[in-house]
């Protein structure tokens, strides 16, 4: 099969370098950076440049921004091979997504979001690596009107790519959960390492704070990017959390230890529960 890869930063560079790994498929690529177009090629995660005429390829990946991804889509939508399949691997759904089904109807082309749970606090095609997906979620946003047979063979590709689970949900679902699981997890980690006190950090920190701070080294372009997209759900996951932070202060303030150890214990007893989902769906 022919697949072109359109952005060759962390994501889609991973994804070349993933492909390439079984030899069994043609990788083409592009990217707005020469040096990862040379790089990518040096190192064989792409056999050759793509440019402007996508008609070779049966399957066009898009790992770039968001409105980069909605850019290139209207500026190449007369460039796919009618019959082939446009997936894309951005971080929101719904703006991608309406704006995707819009610019490729009548095209012949199959469009299906996608999503990667896989990443690293670096970014760049230098940073890429053939295992990152290995055991990782890959979540689809299929239509009502998405051909089966185009959903199955997308999601049999994403299984031979290394990924552990297909994770089917709608574009609107994705983008509240992912609100929860990802955006605001960056966000907690970028307010929290703003306190004066982190610079003391030296000498008086284990792995709770490398925990929390890990994801506040981020790409601020493509995040800011992301949370204005969505921000709708993020404004209510912060809602959530403020809500909970303030009833930790609160029971701080009163000195009220039973309420203290009753949120402690509710969440200890949560993050349980979830861990034994999580092995039980592994097994």
């Amino acid at each position: 099969m022919n697949i072109a890869i359109v952005g060759l930063g962390l994501i889609g560079g991973s994804l070349a370098k993933a492909i390439q790994r079984k030899k069994t498929h043609t990788v083409w690529g592009c990217d707005r950076s020469p040096y990862a177009e040379t790089q990518a090629l040096a190192e064989g995660a792409i056999d050759g440049v793509i440019q402007g005429d996508f008609s070779k390829a049966e399957l066009t990946v898009i790992a770039v921004f968001p409105g980069a991804a909605v850019d290139f889509l209207r500026e190449n939508r007369g460039a796919f091979r009618p019959g082939s399949t446009v997936v894309d691997l951005c971080g929101v759904k719904r703006f991608v997504c309406a704006e995707a089904e819009e610019l490729l109807r009548d095209t012949g082309v199959t469009f299906i979001g996608g999503h990667p749970m896989a990443g690293r606090e670096c970014f760049g095609y230098e940073n890429a690596t053939a295992e990152l997906f290995d055991g990782a979620s890959m979540i689809l946003t299929p239509t009502d009107s998405t051909p089966k047979d185009k959903l199955e063979a997308v999601s049999d590709f994403f299984r031979w790519v290394g990924f552990g689970h297909i994770q089917l949900t709608t574009d609107a679902r994705h983008d509240e959960i992912i609100a929860y699981t990802s955006q605001l997890a960056h966000i907690v980690s970028s307010a929290y390492i703003k306190s004066p006190t982190a610079r003391e950090y030296m000498g008086f920190s284990a792995g709770s704070f490398k925990d929390l701070t890990r994801v506040a080294k981020l790409n601020e372009d493509m995040w800011s990017e992301l949370f204005l997209h969505n921000r709708d759900y993020l404004c209510n996951q912060i809602g959530v959390i403020i809500e909970n932070l303030e009833d930790f202060r609160n029971a701080l303030e009163a000195v009220d230890g039973g309420a203290l150890r009753d949120m402690l214990r509710e969440g200890r007893e949560l993050k349980e529960k979830f861990d034994s989902e999580e092995r039980t769906r592994k097994c």
